[in-house]
């Protein structure tokens, strides 16, 4: 069996998120047998090229806000409009409500 590079292991935990739910860069980062590595993934998300197989929009911070991943801000507001269409509805203070909206199965707390 081939040995993965971190970032394989990061982009395989993020498409094991489902439409409607998302996973915390921790999160992200224990799936992918990385310890105290959520930095590694925002680095990761960043430099991933938008293929439309890995769907880096489920990830978010662990207050459940979208962080910033470019300057001019599209990025984010593609996120949201992402999250929007898989039907996950952002709080007042336009973060996702985890209770709520964050996948559970096989991530741990």
């Amino acid at each position: 069996m081939a040995v993965r590079t971190p970032e394989e292991r990061i982009y395989r935990a993020v498409m094991r998120v489902p439409p409607g739910l998302v996973a915390t860069y921790g999160q992200v980062a224990r799936v992918a047998g990385l310890r105290n590595g959520h930095r590694q993934v925002g680095r990761a998300l960043r430099a991933l090229v938008d293929d439309g197989l890995v769907p880096w929009h489920r990830v978010v911070n662990a207050s459940g806000a979208v962080s910033l991943r470019s300057e001019d801000g599209s990025a984010e507001r593609e996120q949201r409009e992402r999250l929007a269409r898989e039907g996950i509805v952002l709080d007042a203070r336009g973060r996702v409500p985890l209770a709520r909206y964050r996948w559970r199965r096989g991530l741990g707390p």
